[in-house]
């Protein structure tokens, strides 16, 4: 190969090597506007919920998704996971990696706590005790109310039949036991409506059936949320809220450990603090959730019973003495079950 040659392959060869280059920085630029065209990625966020709320939850999520891209330029998609309080619960302690948990009864949350997954003092972090619905027990009895069951005192009456679940199994028959011994301050009354109560059902949704399409029992008590709501789909039912009552919290907290671990704390902690918004206020108002937000709240009277006096947990020593001394293995609830038990 002559020198002519020699030079002019170097000159083809350099000239290949910037094609290359110019090739490879193009691909590269290209790549980049493709990556700042499809914008930042999407934030993803778990809530992990009892039953109840999920009608008003699948109206504030989707308004939530919006207000926060709009607000901050991101998008965010909530995945949503319903069930039982104490099931859902379970769940979270044995790795569903929710990062939002709103649950019937605060003994649940105190379970995540317990677990290493909620961090201690989750109740003063948000408003109300970190609750962002309130609910009261109420009374379903049958049309024209035969028994004449007018207040809490009835319900002991001989000849009652009582329809509720067990406070071993379900969240809102832990809070009729609280009720029924707080408005009474007497385990011997309690005793008389347990022995009353001719079954105790697992859950709520089972009591209510064994009442509604069984036609089993005088009486039924259960959230007055549940009763709203079924009135609203169109099921005949007669109930009252005694004037007198228990104040029915249900918390939501930010799961801390599962937070952490997928970096999303900010989008978590905003969500909850939506909850307490008008908008999602009305939400829950509408299927008979209880408004904290005191504008809604004026909003919503005439939908709920007024009431006189509402006891609350901190009158029976709060939820760590509750769920020992009344709910724990040998506890108030299965000596009062060991007395009856001769008479079932």
């Amino acid at each position: 190969m002559n020198l002519w040659n020699t030079k002019k392959l170097a000159v083809c060869q350099a000239k290949g090597k910037q094609d290359m280059g110019r090739w490879l920085l193009g691909l590269l630029l290209w790549a980049s506007i493709l990556t700042s065209c499809s914008g930042p990625k999407t934030l993803e966020l778990t809530i992990v919920s009892f039953s109840s709320p999920a009608l008003a939850l699948k109206q504030i999520i989707p308004q939530f998704e919006q207000e926060w891209q709009r607000t901050t330029g991101q998008r965010v998609h909530i995945y949503q996971s319903y069930g039982a309080s104490g099931t859902q619960t379970r769940a979270l302690i044995d790795g569903l990696p929710g990062d939002v948990a709103y649950l019937a009864i605060p003994i649940d949350t105190y379970n995540l706590q317990k677990a290493g997954l909620v961090k201690p003092g989750w109740e003063t972090k948000f408003p109300h005790n970190s609750s962002v619905t309130r609910s009261v027990v109420a009374l379903a009895v049958r049309p024209q109310n035969p028994k004449g069951i007018k207040d809490w005192a009835d319900l002991a009456r001989p000849g009652v039949k009582v329809i509720t679940a067990n406070p071993k199994t379900s969240g809102v028959a832990k809070w009729n036991f609280l009720s029924l011994l707080a408005v009474s301050n007497s385990l011997d009354y309690v005793a008389q409506v347990y022995k009353n109560a001719p079954i105790l059902p697992r859950t709520a949704r089972e009591a209510t059936d064994i009442f509604t399409k069984r036609q089993q029992g005088d009486v039924l008590l259960n959230y007055e949320h549940e009763l709203i709501l079924a009135q609203q789909r169109g099921q005949k039912m007669d109930f009252f809220v005694p004037p007198v009552n228990f104040a029915i919290e249900q918390p939501v907290v930010v799961i801390d450990r599962n937070v952490d671990r997928h970096g999303n704390r900010a989008v978590a902690e905003a969500f909850v603090r939506y909850l307490y918004s008008p908008t999602a206020q009305r939400e829950f108002a509408k299927i008979g959730f209880r408004p904290v937000d005191p504008a809604v709240s004026q909003e919503f009277q005439s939908q709920f019973a007024p009431t006189h006096r509402l006891f609350t947990v901190q009158d029976l020593g709060g939820w760590t003495k509750a769920q020992s001394e009344f709910f724990q293995e040998g506890g108030t609830f299965d000596r009062i079950l060991q007395s009856l038990s001769p008479q079932r």
